[in-house]
């Protein structure tokens, strides 16, 4: 390896062939697109694709290249998409569904793994999560084994597999008492129905079934370590971009923006949170750099040297945190200034823990009017949708109710080491202090704008603004009218009852 491929990360990934699982995700599109751009004289990126919904996998790939993230490329070196090789494949199934012929040209060429494939429903039954989770895995570390010229096996896990502890170090956490191996010979043997019948015992203390089939997941990382050069990053609750390539990217309503855009548009009027809680937020672009880099850390030491497992919290302690109920009242203010398009009722989310309380405004504030709007629909021959919909969302959120009620400290001192460590020539394209300096409420503007322009494509012209705005206005008078007719409907009950 020349000198310059350890101090300068472009280098080291010259010429080199990658291998990412889940890159047409959320995560995978934009490292995809980082690393055509950063480093360009890549050789060649393969892309394990499953064909889905109808569509072959280069046609799923030529979908995801017309994505926003990758225009600035486009743009700038749009022959760099010729080095995306599709693959056919599937996590799900065993040894990765991959053809003989391609598992033959891949071991060959592929020096660099990232494995960020995964399915991440909180409520995915016990079997599909350990085969998309686990089981894949495992897979490819078998895989990774029969490279020749194999560097780096980046895992991409998360910070809240470990929810069982308050404080969370960059150090492995096994799961007592419950064998990966065993696990997965499980799935694999046990019928689905008695599957369900036993989950609730068999992951334990465990939040769900994603936390529990990850965190087993880490142990075949660390059990394959020996012979594979490993690295674990786990990543917190992964948000919008802040700048790299474009400010508020993101490809999916999961985590907060989903939460944002549902206040946002009046949607999603009470929600199950402490407001209190200081939730652990890291920009997608921040997490892409993070993966970058310490592949690249791990890839110049020669594992017959240091063959240690390395692990690192992509987390913003000791960087930025915002509680939930901070992030919601900055989020109002914004879109005051910058209203969602398809706002149904004046923005205004109330936050509870109270269990209770939370069940009688779901029924005021999301099931009622849901059937008044699903019955008047109904009358005009028009396809009720508001009570479906108010369903998911409550399914939603009774789904991260945990995450949202407890803390955690996530210690990143493995992480910040390594940023803090870059060299000037590094620090331009991966540096991380421009992407945790950025200010709170200018960060959630550019979450906002973007959600409007990759997520719900709206029009961002300044008269079609004005005319969000006058909507906007009209909603708010609505909200003010109905509260003082409620307000004249229970006088009037209090007085008829009384006299």
């Amino acid at each position: 390896m020349s000198e310059d491929a350890t101090t300068f990360i472009p280098t080291f990934y010259s010429h080199r062939s990658i291998l990412i699982t889940g890159g047409t995700g959320f995560l995978g599109k934009a490292l995809c697109e980082k690393l055509l751009r950063c480093c360009p004289d890549i050789k060649e990126v393969f892309l394990l694709i499953r064909s889905k919904k109808g569509l072959t996998i280069n046609e799923r790939l030529k979908k995801m290249l017309n994505n926003k993230i990758f225009d600035l490329l486009r743009s700038e070196r749009p022959s760099s998409f010729d080095k995306i090789i599709p693959i056919s494949g599937d996590v799900s199934t065993k040894d990765l569904g991959l053809l003989l012929e391609d598992r033959k040209m891949l071991s060959e060429k592929v020096s660099i793994i990232f494995h960020v494939a995964a399915t991440v429903r909180f409520d995915e039954s016990l079997k599909d999560a350990i085969f998309n989770n686990l089981r894949s895995t495992r897979d490819v570390c078998i895989f990774a084994k029969s490279m020749k010229n194999i560097v780096a096996l980046l895992h991409v896990s998360s910070t809240y597999t470990q929810s069982d502890k308050p404080i969370v170090d960059e150090v492995l956490y096994p799961l007592e008492d419950v064998d990966w191996k065993k696990t997965i010979k499980i799935a694999e043997t046990v019928d689905d129905e008695i599957l369900k019948i036993f989950t609730a015992k068999y992951i334990g203390t465990m939040a769900n079934t994603y936390v529990f089939t990850k965190r087993l997941a880490e142990q075949v990382i660390n059990d394959f370590s020996e012979s594979l050069p490993c690295i674990i990053l786990r990543p917190s609750i992964v948000v919008p971009s802040v700048n790299d390539p474009v400010p508020g990217w993101s490809d999916n309503f999961n985590g907060p923006i989903g939460m944002l855009i549902g206040g946002g548009t009046g949607l999603l009027r009470v929600i199950y949170a402490d407001s209190s809680i200081t939730c652990d937020y890291i920009p997608v672009d921040l997490v892409i750099k993070a993966m970058i880099i310490v592949a690249w850390k791990r890839g110049i030491q020669n594992i017959s040297v240091d063959n240690s497992l390395q692990i690192y919290n992509c987390s913003t302690h000791n960087m930025k945190s915002i509680s939930i109920g901070k992030l919601l009242r900055v989020s109002f203010r914004v879109v005051c200034d910058v209203p969602l398009g398809r706002t149904i009722w004046k923005p205004d989310t109330i936050l509870t823990n109270s269990g209770l309380l939370y069940y009688i405004l779901v029924l005021v504030l999301h099931i009622v009017p849901a059937l008044l709007v699903d019955g008047v629909l109904k009358i005009l021959r028009l396809r009720p949708m508001l009570l479906k919909l108010q369903r998911r969302i409550y399914m939603s959120n009774r789904a991260v109710s945990y995450f949202v009620t407890h803390f955690w400290q996530f210690n990143n001192t493995n992480l910040i080491n390594i940023f803090e460590n870059l060299s000037a020539a590094n620090e331009k394209d991966f540096g991380y202090k421009n992407s945790v300096n950025c200010d709170t409420e200018e960060y959630i503007r550019r979450g906002i704008i973007g959600a409007k322009l990759y997520l719900l494509i709206e029009d961002m012209s300044p008269l079609e603004q004005a005319r969000v705005l006058r909507h906007r206005k009209r909603m708010d008078w609505l909200h003010e009218i109905i509260k003082i007719l409620f307000v004249i409907l229970l006088l009037y009950i209090f007085y008829s009852f009384f006299l």
